[in-house]
């Protein structure tokens, strides 16, 4: 470590000892390890979490974990850039301290104590389910409790109904991924995905959401295939997933837990069609625009696995902008985003020559020609050398020929 003062590109010189030792860059969040020296949380946190027992900086084991905040320093780190805000340095603001480990384990006692009065026990759920969203910290110190153990027997206590006890402990597991163990205690109970499955057409969208995140968790996390078709076997699964994904834009988490929950159930091959029948390929076209990066990719991968069953081709191919809208996101959302739009327009064009016409029309070609030579990956450009051979008959050969660079690629294509 220099034990003078660094230059940074934006022209002002930084403390060293304002630096993190792991990640060399100016602390947000110092704390003191139990060695005495300090670091910023997030990089110890991942040092000791990829298995590291040590001190990076004086090597000696780690016997203790806790973590205490540095307050002096922290300050003197946000004074220090009050007085360089000249140079374009922003002030680090204070950060929030994760939740007190003692606190957590008394408010799960207090909630999963069932000689407790109902209102302690509903009072100590909507206390840690505040603390669950305040901040990820939160979220970590409350699952190293067995936070989920406690809240999946509270869910489950009364299945014959959908008391406060019940939601708000739903509440709370949505904001947690469960462990494969976890997941198959609840998928491997008939009565409970059953129960959860009811909670899709509750009143409240709120609840319809926890519960539907929730359902995309327990399958996801469901390594047992049959477990997870009997799921998706489940009547109106589907038609409330679906519903969820075409709520109003104003509740912006419907479509991204809708999104994931549709994917989820649609890698069960056998029970596609049950997608198709409830709708899902005219609401994800009409949403596909509007979904952020990640959600985007999984709605394009979802289009692509309903157009490998016929049902899907046709409910797809039936949507005036279906082959506008795929074409347009080939190389403007993500690899992936690419790739999926590619193989989906694949199957649509190998289902139905009237697509094709359309494909070409609304610029294929060009956005194929382009995605060849582009930094995509592998499948995705094979499929688009077969989509380009599919759709040789259909090019508008004088187009094509008024490009020189154009005409060398597909001759190495063919």
């Amino acid at each position: 470590m220099p034990g003078g003062l660094e230059p940074l590109d934006v022209g002002v010189q930084i403390p060293y000892h304002f630096r993190c030792p792991i990640s060399l860059e100016l602390m947000r969040d110092p704390v003191i390890v139990g060695t005495g020296q300090t670091y910023d949380r997030g990089s110890i946190e991942s040092w000791v979490a990829t298995g590291n027992t040590t001190c990076p900086v004086t090597r000696l084991p780690l016997t203790d974990f806790t973590l205490i905040p540095n307050h002096t320093l922290r300050r003197l780190i946000q004074e220090w850039c009050v007085a360089n805000r000249s140079y374009g340095v922003e002030r680090i603001p204070t950060p929030k301290q994760p939740v007190d480990p003692v606190m957590v384990r008394s408010l799960l006692n207090q909630a999963g104590s069932e000689s407790n009065t109902r209102h302690a026990r509903l009072s100590a759920l909507s206390r840690l389910r505040g603390l669950a969203r305040d901040s990820d910290k939160n979220r970590l110190v409350i699952s190293t409790h067995n936070a989920r153990e406690v809240l999946i027997g509270i869910l489950f206590s009364e299945i014959n109904g959908s008391s406060e006890l019940n939601l708000e402990a739903l509440a709370i597991l949505s904001l947690f991924p469960l462990s494969e163990l976890e997941c198959m205690l609840v998928s491997s109970d008939s009565n409970r995905i059953s129960y959860l499955i009811s909670l899709l057409s509750h009143s409240s969208i709120d609840v319809r959401v926890n519960s539907a995140s929730l359902l995309e968790n327990v399958i996801g996390g469901t390594k047992s295939p049959e477990q997870r078709a009997e799921i998706s076997n489940h009547d109106e699964i589907f038609n409330c997933i679906v519903r969820i994904l075409n709520y109003p834009l104003t509740y912006p988490r419907a479509m991204k837990v809708g999104i994931k929950a549709l994917f989820a159930l649609c890698l069960v091959k056998q029970h596609r069609h049950k997608a198709v029948e409830a709708g899902a390929a005219d609401v994800i076209i009409d949403r596909l625009q509007d979904f952020e990066k990640c959600d985007a990719e999984r709605a394009l991968a979802t289009v692509e696995l309903l157009c490998r069953i016929p049902q899907g081709c046709v409910a797809f191919a039936s949507h005036a902008l279906t082959v506008p809208v795929l074409v347009k996101i080939i190389l403007k959302i993500s690899d992936r985003a690419t790739e999926y739009a590619a193989g989906a327009l694949l199957s649509l064009c190998t289902a139905a020559e009237r697509l094709q016409t359309e494909a070409v029309a609304a610029g294929v070609l060009t956005q194929l020609l382009l995605l060849v030579q582009s930094d995509c990956t592998e499948r995705a450009k094979r499929k688009a050398q077969t989509l380009l051979k599919l759709l040789r008959s259909s090019w508008p050969e004088k187009s094509v020929r008024n490009s020189d660079e154009f005409a060398c690629i597909v001759d190495v294509i063919f």
